[in-house]
């Protein structure tokens, strides 16, 4: 499946692959995600979004209000406990697995994959969650990869300055004041993973390890 540019914040994007959106209430993350949603599964993509299970009754709620229909095999609902947390801690390499086992199996029926995960579950400081940043980064290595969209959902009022800066590095687009654009300050993931890492980078940058 050729994924045609997508719809968001109202504009046409050409495969804007890994977006970071800032908000600073609900209602405004909802603004911009139920049209992302929407056009998601009216496309015919695998949609997932995986949120905290804490706020899980609420997302389903407002996207059935929205006309649209969780866990419905096109739509699906994942908690971050049962994710990003999984086991109490936070395992980069784990993860990475499920996201790309989703988009492996995803193209085998000729899908498109599209995300947004929610990234509240970081300030618990689970074990692990230092290396989020670098999950961010070989994020992007999965892009040319497979034809997907994955949208990382932040929290404004909850981030320090040396958070935004992180996050605004290892993501090409930004949603800012409900507006989508290029993110100037993104860093390629090689030179973000090299300068991070250092030596470990060659040996472990194709393995996620």
């Amino acid at each position: 499946m050729k994924r045609r540019s997508i719809r968001v914040c109202g504009q046409e994007i050409e495969q804007p692959g890994h977006i970071c959106a800032f908000f600073s209430s609900r209602d405004e993350e909802y603004e911009t995600l139920i049209p992302y949603v929407r056009d998601g599964v009216d496309s015919g993509e695998q949609v997932l979004n995986v949120l905290d299970a804490s706020r899980l009754q609420d997302h389903r709620a407002r996207l059935r209000a929205a006309g649209l229909t969780p866990d419905d095999g096109t739509l699906s609902i994942a908690s971050s406990e049962d994710t990003y947390l999984a086991g109490g801690h936070f395992d980069m390499g784990r993860m990475v697995r499920f996201v790309s086992n989703t988009l492996v199996d995803a193209s085998a029926h000729e899908r498109c994959v599209r995300t947004a995960g929610w990234m509240e579950w970081i300030h618990r400081d689970a074990p692990g969650t230092e290396r989020v940043m670098e999950y961010e980064a070989r994020m992007n290595l999965l892009v040319p990869t497979f034809d997907c969209t994955f949208m990382c959902i932040y929290d404004l009022t909850r981030l320090t300055g040396r958070m935004v800066v992180d996050v605004m590095a290892t993501h090409p687009y930004v949603i800012l004041n409900g507006q989508i654009r290029r993110n100037p300050f993104f860093v390629p993931p090689e030179v973000y993973l090299k300068d991070l890492l250092g030596p470990k980078f060659p040996r472990s940058s194709g393995q996620f390890a």
